[in-house]
């Protein structure tokens, strides 16, 4: 692949996105990101409507692979039915809108990376779930399951797509920034029993798996995108507070959950857990940099995050043959 690699990102401003592209600008290997955006005006943006499914499709002509990233976020507030509609269609209607426009262009990408979420397998409970497992139930693991059927029309042009479950990432924004305040409070105890997992990955191990899958056209359609030590969801409590020189002894009840956001969403948000074993990877040797809990979490406290550059330029140099 000769000149530079375009890339382009949905939700490229949002943790998992800014973090991507600051890894490839930092790389300095060549790679021009274009960022997917709802608005016009933006430097080198490529524009497009989730909602009504209109993509700017010549603004796509020449993009190396796609990372797709956006949706609506699915907390804190309150899931009234529009709320609903809103966080699936943002995933659902915006991926095919997507895939349906890469599918139609002359010269259409080699790969397009889709965000999905562990939030597929339901909940889990003690049982250990895998890239093979079936889809679990509830509001979030349908939507999960559709989102990812979303990007058949990509796939049936020959692009090759890959889907990526997310675990909670960890990183500057997402879970960690709406724990924090709470937490320095110290309002930082476990939710319900607090015995739910939480499967998560640090966001540089993140961008890394990412960046993987951009460079291996042998990996499987589906990787769990996790790290292979999910926590409890009271030990992630203690160890968060403890970074922060807090205690963590103030439980919030399963019954005041359901209070203050609805039975559903405290069921599948808060009370509910996926203890996720991110198989294809391990089976594929992969090396995170924050294997444990406690130093993706000192990672970030300490603002010690070192996005994975070097992988960026190996994957560059790939690219190039």
């Amino acid at each position: 692949m000769a000149g530079g690699i375009r890339i382009a990102i949905s939700g490229a401003s949002g943790l998992v996105g800014s973090s991507l592209r600051q890894t490839l600008e930092r790389a300095e290997a060549g790679f021009e990101v274009r960022p997917i955006v709802r608005r016009a005006g933006v430097p080198d943006g490529i524009t497009w409507s989730p909602t009504t499914g209109e993509v700017d499709v010549a603004a796509l002509e020449g993009v190396d692979a796609v990372v797709h990233l956006a949706g609506e976020p699915i907390g804190p507030a309150r899931w009234s039915q529009e709320r609903k509609q809103g966080i699936r269609g943002s995933r659902v209607d915006g991926t095919r809108a997507l895939a349906q426009a890469l599918a139609s262009l002359r010269s259409p990408p080699k790969v397009m990376v889709q965000a999905s979420a562990v939030g597929f397998y339901g909940n889990t409970g003690d049982q250990w779930a895998h890239e093979g497992s079936p889809c679990g139930e509830g509001f979030l693991a349908g939507v999960c399951r559709d989102w990812e059927v979303a990007s058949a029309p990509a796939e049936e042009a020959g692009i090759r797509v890959a889907r990526l479950r997310f675990g909670h990432v960890l990183g500057h924004g997402g879970l960690l920034h709406a724990l924090r305040r709470p937490t320095k409070l110290g309002l930082g105890g476990r939710l319900g029993s607090g015995r739910q997992f939480w499967s998560w990955i640090g966001i540089a191990d993140l961008v890394s798996v990412i960046l993987a899958v951009l460079g291996d056209a042998t990996l499987p359609s589906v990787v769990n995108a996790v790290s292979p030590g999910p926590a409890r969801n009271a030990e992630f409590a203690e160890r968060f507070a403890a970074l922060l020189h807090r205690p963590a002894w103030l439980p919030a009840p399963e019954l005041a959950l359901k209070l203050a956001f609805g039975a559903e969403q405290a069921r599948e948000m808060l009370l509910w857990g996926q203890r996720v074993r991110p198989a294809v990877l391990q089976d594929r040797g992969f090396e995170w940099s924050c294997e444990q809990l406690d130093a993706a979490l000192r990672a970030v406290v300490d603002d010690t995050i070192e996005l994975p550059v070097e992988r960026a330029r190996a994957l560059a140099a790939s690219l190039r043959g």
